[in-house]
């Protein structure tokens, strides 16, 4: 079987692009991840299935190169979005996509007929743990102090849609994501595992991160994580609400707004499209 994609990529975060508007493309676990794979398939830091939607203007749903499903991708929907009006599939410059996080509305910056930026709004944060989900005592966990395997960390948690750990760190560079990331993210602590994120404060208005996604490892940016970084700032009084977060692949514009919504300003960029066997 033969099936033409898209490849995007917004601040080195890249993806697949699959159109179904007809609900007949059904992958299996496997097969994504076969897809995802750098060396055997067309290679990304997850898939995205283009749907139609009773609720808002199209369903995105988004998994990670593990195969596994999550509820949203902050980087990705810019890309999504892009790709719709692009392709011709809407003419809306304001588009309701919904997600297994809920309907986010996504407002497109266009040049000559062409989405070249997006703005996301991402909703808003959830503090409560059963709903991140993390399996910790407390009505909110801030700046709290978690062992894992004889390390001790402090750790704030959130959801922006997706399970995140935030924590505070001197030197973003020597933080370490490869070794402290995984462990966190398959804690017991963390029944639908986590994303991790390594956070340096510059000023109260921009800070530096790294990330570990949840069924990805390290990637080049992580847009929910950007905005949970952000919140957590907040929360712990070391950032401001408007605050421009740097990651290794780009950087992005967040506000926490006063209605409690999130914001999210980037990028999003066609690499290529083509047809590929599975």
């Amino acid at each position: 079987m033969k099936k033409q994609f898209i490849k995007s990529q917004s601040i080195g975060n890249d993806f697949i692009i699959f159109e179904d508007l007809n609900n007949e493309l059904h992958f299996t676990k496997e097969e994504i991840a076969r897809l995802c794979d750098r060396h055997f398939g067309i290679g990304a830091d997850g898939l995205m299935i283009a749907r139609p939607s009773q609720k808002a203007d199209f369903t995105m749903l988004f998994f990670n190169p593990d195969g596994s499903q999550a509820e949203m991708c902050g980087n990705g929907i810019r890309c999504f979005a892009k790709y719709l009006y692009d392709d011709c599939l809407t003419n809306k410059t304001k588009i309701l996509i919904e997600t297994l996080a809920g309907i986010r509305e996504v407002s497109l910056s266009i040049d000559n007929d062409k989405a070249m930026e997006a703005t996301v709004d991402m909703g808003e944060p959830v503090f409560k743990p059963s709903e991140i989900p993390v399996k910790l005592e407390g009505d909110e966990i801030i700046n709290q102090s978690l062992e894992i395997e004889e390390e001790r960390v402090k750790i704030t948690c959130v959801s922006m849609g997706n399970p995140h750990c935030v924590i505070f760190v001197e030197e973003v560079v020597s933080a370490p994501v490869k070794t402290l990331g995984p462990l966190i993210e398959n804690s017991a602590f963390f029944p639908k595992r986590t994303n991790v994120e390594f956070v340096q404060v510059i000023n109260r208005n921009e800070i530096k991160m790294r990330v570990w996604e949840r069924g990805a490892g390290e990637t080049l940016a992580c847009g929910t994580g950007a905005c949970a970084a952000v919140v957590v700032g907040v929360k712990n009084e070391l950032t401001e609400r408007s605050v421009r977060v740097y990651l290794p692949g780009g950087n992005l514009n967040i506000k926490w707004l006063e209605t409690n919504h999130v914001i999210m300003t980037g990028s999003a960029e066609e690499i290529f499209r083509g047809e590929i066997n599975f």
